[in-house]
């Protein structure tokens, strides 16, 4: 169960060993726990978060780490866990649980345990189930000794990326379901491979997702959205079926091949799109949902499969699925503006992109133009190189303009030549409908035909006034 404590292990143990210290110094023990711990294996940077696990109960936590935190919170009192600040760092210390979800809950029922073992076997995967068990060497104060303690095998799942529970999957997906999807995050983050046994009970398990709440799976879902590579987290959330439970209109874009009218499978598409992004959570959700349009806008015809419209629909879909999973408003208006705008440059060859036409789209992308653009070049996944250098090629000029006419006019702050007080003034009105249509007939002009000046844009409006009385 226990083994040595590998070297690159040292700098986490001297940063703990003031807290054990005080811990042992109190009669109780205290273990470093869960990713840090599988980081520091794998020798990758450890997040700035530390958990540890203790025999000790909440009430005795706080009296340990009072006049040695800089700052304490309890919120997560009710789950055995006390925060501390300590510099930069910030800590979680959690009472050893054996807690179980009950089979029609979102909240787990919390029981606390004296065994650091029972606390371990709760946990979600065998990777994460390591603790160090850290205990003051005699005489030695900043080097305490410490032991792996390790009763599942997670050692040896990290040298074999293998990913399995440290109990059966059945039994660790009962009892917190969002397991489930925090798989697939493993399975991109860190190219572990689950084991059968681990595919089947998602498979069979996928329903009770149910009970998690959307705010979770929202979070989850985004942690896999970002990492470098997140396409085999994603064919696993459609092969498995999980993805049906809370984003079905990812595996519906597999859609039937007609072998009259072949077209490229849009699933594979859009995963090939999500893995080109940057790994910007903005981004890589509109990547995502870009296409979700298409089954519902899909027709055949003489010259081929159609999807017309399908960034509109696609949009709304997006937006009705955002708000599903509880996202915030602005994140919301972002996604559906990419996804409404990812076809605008298409509708362009060289000869039609006017001085107009660049700045309506780059004011219509407004702070969204570099994500909108990159998403453009994204979603060019054909292997005909010849037609992706001249994707990229048309790209390229558009931005060129972009940037040009930007220096010129500022389109960033594109306004009418005239403001409301001119409007007012000059045609000698109050306020009311009249001023907004006049500003918006000014702000067309200024579209259409760059800065108009002063006097132009006067006598412009004045001919406008006059026709519409």
């Amino acid at each position: 169960m226990g083994s040595m404590v590998p070297e690159r292990l040292r700098p986490l143990l001297e940063e703990a060993a003031p807290l054990a210290e005080r811990f042992a110094g109190a009669g109780w023990r205290l273990y470093l726990v869960g990713g840090s711990v599988r980081d520091a294996i794998l020798d990758v940077p450890v997040q700035k978060d530390l958990d540890f696990t203790t025999n000790a109960r909440p009430d005795d936590i706080e009296a340990v780490v009072r006049g040695w935190a800089d700052a304490a919170w309890d919120q997560g009192r009710r789950f055995g866990t006390i925060g501390i600040k300590k510099g930069d760092r910030t800590y979680e210390i959690t009472t050893h649980r054996a807690d179980a979800y009950t089979a029609d809950s979102r909240k787990p029922d919390v029981q606390f345990s004296d065994a650091v073992e029972a606390d371990l076997s709760r946990r979600d995967f065998t990777v994460n189930a390591m603790a160090l068990s850290l205990h003051p060497a005699p005489g030695r104060s900043g080097q305490p000794d410490a032991e792996l303690i390790d009763p599942f095998g997670g050692l040896e799942d990290l040298a074999a990326y293998r990913l399995r529970t440290p109990r059966s999957p059945v039994e660790s997906f009962t009892d917190d379901p969002l397991r489930m999807l925090r798989a697939a995050r493993f399975i991109s983050g860190y190219h572990f491979l689950p084991d059968k046994e681990l595919v089947d009970a998602v498979k069979s398990l996928r329903g009770r997702l149910e009970i998690v709440s959307a705010e979770r799976i929202r979070d989850e879902l985004d942690k896999l959205l970002v990492v470098e590579s997140p396409a085999d987290g994603l064919w696993f959330l459609v092969n498995t079926g999980l993805a049906e439970e809370f984003l079905p209109e990812l595996p519906a874009l597999a859609l039937q091949q007609d072998p009259i009218h072949r077209h490229k499978d849009v699933l594979a598409h859009t995963i090939a799109v999500v893995e080109k992004a940057s790994p910007d959570k903005i981004l890589r959700l509109a990547a995502l949902l870009h296409d979700i349009g298409k089954p519902k806008t899909r027709s055949f015809g003489k010259g081929g499969v159609t999807f017309h419209h399908h960034e509109v629909v696609g949009a709304r879909m997006a937006e009705e699925r955002m708000r599903a999973l509880r996202y915030p408003e602005h994140e919301i208006a972002d996604v559906r503006r990419l996804v409404e705008l990812h076809l605008r440059f298409h509708g362009y060859g060289d000869d039609l992109w006017t001085d107009s036409a660049v700045r309506r789209y780059a004011t219509d992308a407004g702070p969204l133009l570099e994500k909108l653009n990159e998403l453009t070049r994204c979603d060019c996944t054909t292997r005909n190189q010849r037609k992706a250098a001249e994707l990229a090629r048309r790209m390229d000029m558009l931005e060129e303009r972009i940037a040009y006419l930007k220096e010129q006019e500022e389109l960033d702050r594109i306004r009418p030549d005239l403001d409301g007080n001119q409007i007012m003034a000059h045609l000698g009105i109050p306020p009311g409908p009249a001023v907004g249509q006049a500003w918006k007939f000014l702000y067309e002009l200024r579209l259409e035909e760059g800065p108009l000046g002063e006097e132009e844009a006067k006598r412009r409006l004045d001919a406008w006034w006059s026709s519409r009385r």
